[in-house]
């Protein structure tokens, strides 16, 4: 099904692709180290599809299509032993130029509604990603990651003008805030964001929100869908984003003498 919808979108002119969280497997705690498995690391262009068969995909998907390749996420198993939820960025020329390890890990107890734990099989990622393509530098957060602006804006100050975060927000958190936070972090930055997720899937023991979707820096959702399985598309206008800067320049404006951003 991944192949099919990125040499569908490749068809149809897309230069940028993303998939969405844990696209090779269930989405369930238990499942995770099941499906774990190694990643190498950026710069790699060659993979072993018996042991790194998601990696050696999303490689060879990018070069047949010469696109760039936001892989979603899949359970890394690290060579420190730990269980990782790994988003894989792949250059047209089939090499990594980038690896994010999920930093928040998606643990929360909504009484009578929603319980999760991520880290009870995973552990958190540390730094930030980033990187360069010919329409501009890109930032990537996973799922959870979007909760929190400061890793957004860490990656604003490095100058992304689009924020991916592949995503899986359920029935009780999706509804509420799947949008809404896509359109705050994309008005915080005065960037485009866009949030990609799992079709909905009656029978699995998780239930994803879907409703994939592509914010503007006005905060205008230019692109969006249901909860069936589909691909979004979406034309990406950066200059949108300088005018956006320009016109209200909260970056210039921060009262730096009260607070301040730090990175990792």
């Amino acid at each position: 099904a991944a192949k099919k919808a990125v040499d569908e979108a490749s068809k149809k002119g897309a230069e940028l692709i993303v998939l969405p969280e844990i696209w090779n497997g269930p989405y369930d705690t238990s499942c995770f180290p099941v499906y774990a498995e190694t990643v190498p690391g950026k710069g790699a262009s060659v993979s072993d599809s018996a042991t790194e068969p998601s990696t050696s995909f999303l490689l060879s998907a990018a070069k047949e299509n010469k696109v760039y390749l936001i892989g979603g996420s899949i359970s890394e198993k690290g060579q420190d032993g730990k269980i990782y939820n790994t988003c894989i960025i792949v250059n047209p020329e089939g090499e990594i130029i980038g690896k994010h390890r999920k930093v928040h890990l998606f643990d929360i107890d909504v009484p009578g509604k929603m319980t999760f734990k991520e880290s009870d099989t995973l552990s958190p990622g540390n730094t930030t990603t980033t990187f360069d393509a010919p329409f501009g530098k890109v930032g990537v957060g996973i799922c959870y990651d979007i909760r929190f602006p400061e890793l957004s804006m860490l990656m604003r100050r490095e100058g992304a003008s689009i924020l991916i975060f592949p995503g899986a927000f359920n029935m009780t958190t999706g509804p509420a805030h799947w949008e809404l936070l896509q359109r705050a972090r994309a008005v915080d930055n005065q960037c485009y964001v866009a949030a990609a997720s799992p079709a909905r899937n009656p029978e699995a023991s998780y239930q994803a929100w879907g409703h994939s979707t592509v914010v503007s820096p006005w905060g205008k959702v230019v692109a969006t869908t249901d909860h069936n399985p589909s691909t979004v598309y979406a034309e990406i206008d950066l200059s949108e984003v300088e005018k956006m800067r320009e016109n209200i320049p909260t970056s210039k404006q921060k009262r730096n003498d009260m607070y301040s951003l730090q990175g990792f």
